[in-house]
């Protein structure tokens, strides 16, 4: 059976990332959504509140899972011996950013990095831009799944 994972931050989770779950969903028998905890990171969402929106984003695929990591992706990947780490490409800047990650990943873990080319349709939504759209009462509906509008909505007028 194979297994890959998909990192990321996810805050929040975006259209264009469950495009990219969908498809590594077809390629690999189960995939596990792995939202990534960075105390150094600033989010806009908690880890609890990041876990929900991605469960419930994704909960129409099959065989797919969301999993808070602690640490290390690459220790993760050991430890549930994926067969991948599968990453949303949307261009050459995305690449060049994910590539030393992806050599290191696979320094630290011997999992390959599978490099899936986002939709075009979709390459313009960024988590960043879609809380920066939220936050100046920008259109950002069309960019997420409802759950995370509406808690998008929730969370800027607060």
């Amino acid at each position: 059976m194979s297994c890959a994972i998909c990192p990321g931050s996810f805050d929040p989770i975006t259209y264009g990332h469950v495009d990219i779950i969908e498809r590594a969903h077809r390629m690999f028998d189960e995939v596990v959504v792995v939202v990534a905890r960075n105390s150094a990171k600033k989010y806009l969402f908690s880890d609890d509140e990041r876990v929900a929106l991605a469960r419930e984003a994704v909960a129409h695929i099959p065989h797919v899972r969301v999993a808070l990591v602690d640490g290390l992706v690459a220790d993760f990947a050991q430890q549930i011996h994926a067969n991948a780490i599968v990453k949303g490409v949307r261009g050459s800047a995305d690449y060049d950013s994910e590539l030393p990650m992806s050599l290191l990943n696979r320094h630290l873990s011997g999992v390959e990095t599978v490099f899936v080319m986002g939709e075009p349709s979709l390459a313009h939504i960024a988590s960043s831009f879609v809380k920066e759209l939220a936050h100046y009462g920008g259109p950002y509906e069309d960019l997420v799944p409802p759950n995370v509008a509406q808690a998008l909505k929730e969370k800027v007028k607060a």
